[in-house]
């Protein structure tokens, strides 16, 4: 590739799929890092994200946790222009709406369809502030390019391509099936003005020899007259990198138990948040993680179960009931079982939730799971802020951020679970084996990770640099798409006039 010599000229290129799940988010994660490190200054950019799975920004606000790898992808620290709307589902038919960083309000799906046209000046807004100090953004969609039924208003697809004049690759997933219809069946559906934006398409996760699919490739071009700029196979190295969508959870396979594996297991609430938390436990040789689905029990031989995060607190905690999963916990806990809750995963642990003013949903309260010697009140400013400290138990250090609504008090704060900068947090049980806190992102230390789970085996620690491995990851995703796509063509597109 001959990027780096390119002069600067904030050219621009976008990304959609065929449908959800085609694999963008990674495909411009590691585009990212190759055209980053062919000496271009690159900004990832996504108009509006739907997903609980969030990251804070330098500037203070939050922005889709996949956003905030692509920045990383690029050497740089988050920052809210990178994804200008974020939707945070609360119900199934309402969200919380994020705007540059800042909780706006929450809307169900009618009332956000009327409120869309009003938030693209903040995209477009955004969007060009990006553009003054870089040489390239690459752009992310949103679902699927072919919903034309929801065209009217739409930020985050050709509507934002349209209004901000950027080139569009489309991307088909191969892996699914019906990769030829889906490329072709776009084409098809929409206007002519947006099926001229398409530049165009990528197979991804492909398997097999691809040279068997050249036939494909003829036809797809002949039908749409996108030009075919790359075959890339299934990269391994992806696994390796924090999901997007909490669907994961419940169509990806849990790694099967080794005998004398660490059995960490996680209910997958509703509205779980965050869950990239648990990406750490996951890569560990040793260490299995289930996610437990609704419908299942915790298992019985689980080591350690973690609450994790949550967008709607009291109707999670009632559905955590209403699986029997509070039961499960209780007999775990009189097994000599551990639990660590996470933000909202660690409100449930104390011994009243309450919501007054409705924050996450309808206004209540109730009974948490009286593990810990607390009382949450949902209320106030939300809290968004990176975050070092000491995990009090062990003395490691830890680091990570805070992202939550409320206060947490009661007598049980007098035993912390960690101390940051900015004073202690959480809180410990009196034997010890419950705990939890407000912190995201604990389980990245490797030193604390290591003392947390020498704690149910003895073990030599498995040398695991989590940070670290992210960024081969990124390298070898990287590495992979310079071999099996474009660059030079697809940086000759970016830009080109559309």
């Amino acid at each position: 590739m001959t990027g780096a010599s390119v002069p600067k000229a904030a050219a621009a290129i976008m990304f959609q799929g065929t449908g959800s799940d085609v694999g963008k988010s990674l495909l411009v994660a590691g585009l990212a890092r190759a055209f980053s490190r062919a000496g271009l200054q690159v900004r990832p950019f996504k108009p509006q994200n739907m997903s609980n799975n969030a990251a804070v920004t330098v500037d203070g606000g939050e922005i889709g946790r996949a956003q905030a790898l692509q920045a990383r992808a690029c050497g740089l620290t988050p920052h809210t222009d990178m994804n200008p709307v974020l939707l945070k589902p609360q119900s199934e038919t309402g969200a919380q709406v994020v705007v540059q960083g800042k909780v706006i309000g929450s809307a169900k799906a009618r009332e956000y369809w009327a409120m869309k046209p009003s938030l693209m000046p903040a995209v477009l807004e955004s969007f060009e502030r990006l553009r003054e100090d870089c040489d390239l953004i690459l752009v992310e969609g949103a679902g699927s390019a072919s919903e034309v039924n929801l065209r009217a208003g739409d930020i985050a697809n050709m509507g934002f391509a349209e209004a901000a004049d950027v080139p569009i690759i489309l991307i088909g997933d191969i892996d699914r099936g019906g990769v030829i219809a889906s490329l072709v069946g776009t084409a098809v559906v929409l206007p002519e003005s947006e099926r001229n934006r398409i530049k165009g398409f990528v197979i991804n996760k492909f398997r097999g020899d691809a040279n068997l699919f050249s036939e494909g490739l003829e036809i797809i071009t002949a039908q749409t007259g996108f030009a075919s700029l790359g075959i890339v196979p299934y990269c391994e190295a992806a696994r390796r990198l924090p999901a997007e969508d909490s669907v994961q959870l419940s169509t990806a396979p849990d790694k099967a138990a080794a005998s004398g594996d660490i059995i960490v297991a996680v209910p997958v609430l509703p509205r779980i948040s965050n869950f990239d938390d648990f990406d750490p436990l996951i890569a560990e040789p040793d260490v299995s993680v289930v996610f437990v689905q609704p419908g299942q029990v915790l298992p019985v031989n689980a080591d350690l179960i973690v609450l994790p995060g949550s967008k709607a607190t009291l109707s999670d905690l009632a559905f955590l009931r209403a699986q029997g999963w509070d039961i499960d916990l209780m007999a775990h806990c009189r097994r000599g079982g551990q639990v660590i809750g996470l933000c909202a995963g660690y409100q449930m642990l104390g011994r009243r939730i309450s919501d007054p003013q409705g924050i996450e949903g309808a206004p209540g309260e109730a009974a948490g799971l009286g593990l810990l010697a607390v009382e949450t009140e949902l209320s106030g400013n939300k809290t968004l802020v990176a975050a070092e400290g000491v995990e009090l138990a062990t003395g490691e250090a830890i680091s990570g951020y805070e992202m939550h609504i409320g206060t947490t008090a009661g007598p049980g704060v007098d035993a912390a679970m960690i101390e940051l900068a900015s004073g202690r947090d959480g809180a410990v049980s009196a034997d010890g084996r419950v705990a939890g806190c407000y912190l995201h992102g604990i389980f990245s230390a490797d030193g604390y990770r290591q003392s947390l789970l020498a704690r149910f085996r003895q073990r030599r620690g498995s040398g695991l640099n989590y940070e670290q491995g992210v960024e081969d990851a990124l390298d070898a995703l990287a590495d992979h798409l310079s071999a099996h796509l474009d660059l030079d063509r697809i940086l000759e597109i970016a830009r080109a006039k559309t």
